[in-house]
């Protein structure tokens, strides 16, 4: 739903939501199926310094983690148990990151990524996420119900049960299909 107007995330999980959107469903496009997509994306986040260079074994990793984390933005719809190959996912993703763990000035941890070059750069997405579920803002992020969407969004609704990308968008069509569904079965 590259047309879409979200709230952005706060701090830097807002960079995981940009992230998970690297896949654009309804339009079909990835900005992250090439090397050199894949790249240019860590490099325009920060998370990449320009002399370091991209493998396909760093797409295809990246490309999992994207889809680790929709799978994860999606259980917080209803805080479902994650599944044993998302968690997988992470745990890779952690290893190759190399992490230190630091603790700052204003005495809280962080994780710190030491390996080099796209490993490291998607080490600090999964930082990102640790930093989020400690400060309380990771359950927000969520993905439109929408299996035709499933567009990364900021859940700001005061309630936290935000299920669409966009209320004027896939929440109409939601309901319109719904209030069609009630209207064949008449």
């Amino acid at each position: 739903m590259s047309g879409t107007v979200s709230t952005p995330a706060p701090g830097r999980l807002e960079v995981v939501r940009q992230f998970i959107n690297t896949l654009d469903i309804e339009e079909g496009t990835d900005s992250i199926a090439s090397a050199a997509g894949l790249r240019r994306w860590l490099r325009e986040a920060s998370l990449l310094s320009t002399e370091r260079r991209v493998t396909t074994d760093d797409v295809a990793a990246a490309r999992a983690l994207r889809e680790a984390l929709r799978a994860a933005a999606a259980a917080n719809h209803d805080g479902t148990a994650l599944p044993d190959n998302v968690l997988a996912c992470f745990d890779q993703a952690a290893e190759r990151a190399e992490f230190a763990v630091r603790l700052t000035p204003d005495r809280r941890w962080r994780l710190l990524p030491q390996a080099a070059g796209a490993a490291g750069a998607l080490g600090h997405l999964i930082a990102f996420v640790t930093e989020a579920m400690s400060d309380g803002s990771w359950q927000r992020l969520k993905v439109c119900a929408n299996d035709k969407c499933q567009w990364a969004f900021f859940d700001a609704s005061r309630s936290g049960t935000g299920r669409w990308c966009s209320m004027a968008i896939c929440g109409n069509r939601a309901k319109q299909e719904a209030w069609r569904a009630r209207h064949r079965t008449r």
